[in-house]
């Protein structure tokens, strides 16, 4: 569904919960009239969500709200973030990757990548203790998630030789006052030789040369989940905690029982961390021994 030339998505069944299509990537610029377009669609929607674009921290709008966070990185030059951004461990990674042979550039939307992603994500069926949700699928619909943003997307790829072993998407909003790591991934087979850290780094130059002055990696907590190998690879690179304001507007009088009543939360988010911390040690164990032979291929 389209309203206000933004791509809008609706999730949900009981509670009909409408956000942005890029909803870490994009924000509305005049909520009043995505309001409007929302209530005038045709289509029940209960809740529409919507996050504040950083870097301003303050609540700007009147709507209810609630705490979010993003992992932002300030970008000035390559030069800034090399020497006053990032630690040493953090630069040694980055010229392993160098010394292991792996280079790393901007690329253009092709065959040739299509097929480089489609075989990185089926490489191994479980990433970071999770089965990963887009192993086993075929060419044409990893083209076709793919291709989304293209406007405003930049695809960097990590080569060994003329193999793409690692590839970053970044997706920025229309005014080029930030882009977003859409997604970064790299193969298993190739961490010893720290691809991520190298395209996080090509990310910095490629915002540094466009004067993009924020990059964003997505969540830097996410829900009670403080502290992961995930958020302290993002810190190591120089990214910080900003918390933000995420405005819930009800629609509906279901929207605003659902809001007063915590419905529009995950289930996930009620149960204590120390219950999901064990949950996942446990998934963590049978994921290795389920699928052990294909990740040691």
């Amino acid at each position: 569904m389209r309203v206000c030339g933004k791509e809008v998505e609706v999730q949900g069944r009981l509670i009909r919960i409408a956000h942005l299509d890029g909803d870490k990537y994009t924000f509305p610029e005049i909520p009043e009239g995505m309001l409007a377009g929302l209530r005038k669609c045709g289509m029940r929607i209960d809740l529409f969500t919507f996050l504040q674009k950083p870097p301003d921290t303050s609540p700007k709008y009147a709507y209810p709200m609630e705490w979010d966070n993003l992992a932002v990185l300030p970008v000035s030059t390559f030069d800034h973030w090399w020497t006053r951004q990032i630690d040493g461990k953090t630069r040694n990674m980055v010229r392993r990757a160098e010394k292991k042979g792996i280079v790393v550039r901007e690329v253009s939307f092709d065959d040739a990548l299509v097929n480089g992603i489609w075989e990185i994500y089926n490489e191994c069926p479980v990433r970071q203790g999770k089965t990963f949700p887009h192993y086993g699928k075929d060419v044409e619909t990893v083209r076709k998630m793919s291709a989304t943003f293209m406007e405003t997307s930049i695809f960097i790829g990590a080569f060994l030789g003329e193999k793409l072993i690692g590839f970053m998407k970044l997706t920025g909003d229309e005014a080029r006052s930030q882009t977003a790591v859409m997604h970064i991934i790299a193969m298993v087979r190739h961490r010893d030789k720290s691809p991520t850290n190298a395209l996080i780094a090509q990310a910095v130059q490629s915002c540094g040369k466009r004067g993009i002055p924020y990059l964003v990696y997505s969540n830097f907590a996410y829900g009670k989940k403080q502290r992961d190998s995930l958020s302290e690879f993002k810190e190591s690179n120089g990214f910080q905690r900003i918390d933000l304001p995420r405005y819930y507007i009800p629609l509906t009088g279901i929207g605003r029982a659902a809001f007063r009543l915590g419905l529009h939360r995950r289930i996930v988010d009620r149960v204590p961390e120390s219950v999901l911390a064990r949950f996942r040690e446990l998934r963590n164990v049978w994921y290795s021994h389920k699928f052990q032979p294909k990740t040691e291929a």
